[in-house]
């Protein structure tokens, strides 16, 4: 059997103490993850990072030190067979954000699949995430900033 494997990158934009996250509708269930998605054949992580934040917020980021690349061992919420690695960096954006809330997404009340929202630094929770590997990666972040703190 040849090896299967999924990559996927992720940017970790904090602004006024918060952390942006997105929540969405896959397949009928709901994720909540950080802003990010699948490598492209043929792209490097910081273009896929790029264009997966221009092709779901519509925002032009900077993409700057890289946090964290999975360790241990994770198969695909979405096929078993394969195995995922994901890649995370700090990002920035000079964009002014606006529109988004920082109330989980109430599917009832839209059309949309996909919204984002923010959460304070200090209310960042592991169980909040759907993924195990952004469930690791939000522990880390709450030793590295501590609540209040500010990335640029």
């Amino acid at each position: 059997m040849r090896p299967n494997f999924t990559i996927r990158v992720y940017g970790i934009l904090i602004q006024e103490n918060a952390l942006l996250i997105s929540d969405e509708l896959i397949n009928g269930n709901h994720i909540t993850k950080l802003p990010g998605g699948g490598l492209e054949y043929g792209e490097s992580t910081i273009e896929c990072l790029i264009r997966e934040f221009k092709e779901e917020a519509d925002l032009t980021i900077t993409v700057g030190s890289h946090f964290y690349t999975t360790d241990f061992f994770v198969a695909s919420a979405f096929d078993p067979t394969c195995q995922v690695m994901s890649i995370y960096y700090f990002v920035e954006t000079l964009e002014t954000i606006v529109n988004i809330t920082t109330a989980p997404h109430d599917y009832s009340k839209s059309t949309n699949d996909h919204a984002f929202r923010w959460i304070p630094i200090g209310e960042l929770k592991e169980e909040n995430f759907t993924f195990p590997i952004d469930r690791k990666v939000i522990g880390l972040l709450k030793e590295v900033l501590p609540a209040g703190s500010q990335v640029r």
